[in-house]
């Protein structure tokens, strides 16, 4: 069944555009929603007076995508992540934290808008686009920085400093404290002293 299209579905056409779909698809839900007409002979005819309408409208949807594109470009979005001395990730920065991050500044994008081959995996400051409109692009930036007491810090050997062997010791050692005291006293008592020593 060929319906022509009144807007932009993804994986199927684009506004103004005459496509071949499954009946059922059609008549349960492009139909029902206005989001098709039927491609008969009288609308065939009419699609051009329909292209002139599509035209004004995807004039008017261009004009607020670049609006939106131009508050957009250059925002800069920060988050922080577990991460190792070295700036690698444990886990990554996915479209959908991305597209957390531009609701916390009041821009509702959705996750599949967010133009990222991959997750983020390293710290730094990384440029990332998003499709704003069907060909209105916007960048943004991401800065990841390490979360502060990152448990990763261990597991790049990071290690606690030690004393280097072969330290010498203190030199306030208390060595003198710790010396023996004499056998007996410089003055002894004469009432100690051996009988047999004494005089007749």
């Amino acid at each position: 069944m060929e319906v022509i299209l009144r807007e932009d579905v993804p994986g199927l056409g684009i506004i103004g555009e005459v496509v071949r779909v499954k009946p059922g698809y059609a008549r349960n839900f492009l139909l029902p929603r206005g989001i098709a007409v039927e491609a008969d002979q009288r609308r065939v005819k009419e699609l051009e007076h329909h292209k002139r309408i599509i035209e004004a409208k995807k004039g008017r949807e261009r004009s607020g995508w670049e609006e939106r594109a131009g508050q957009l470009d250059g925002t800069a979005l920060e988050t922080e992540a577990r991460a190792s001395k070295g700036g690698r990730l444990f886990g990554s920065v996915s479209p959908a934290d991305i597209a957390a991050l531009l609701a916390d500044k009041g821009y509702e994008i959705d996750r599949r808008q967010i133009m990222l081959e991959e997750p983020i995996k390293r710290t730094g400051t990384h440029e990332v686009g998003v499709r704003v409109g069907q060909d209105v692009r916007a960048s943004v930036t991401v800065e990841v920085k390490a979360a502060v007491g990152s448990e990763l810090d261990e597991e790049d050997g990071s290690e606690l400093e030690q004393e280097p062997e072969g330290q010498p010791a203190s030199e306030d050692d208390g060595s003198e404290d710790d010396a023996p005291e004499d056998d007996a006293p410089e003055d002894a008592d004469p009432e100690d002293a051996d009988p047999e020593d004494a005089d007749p």
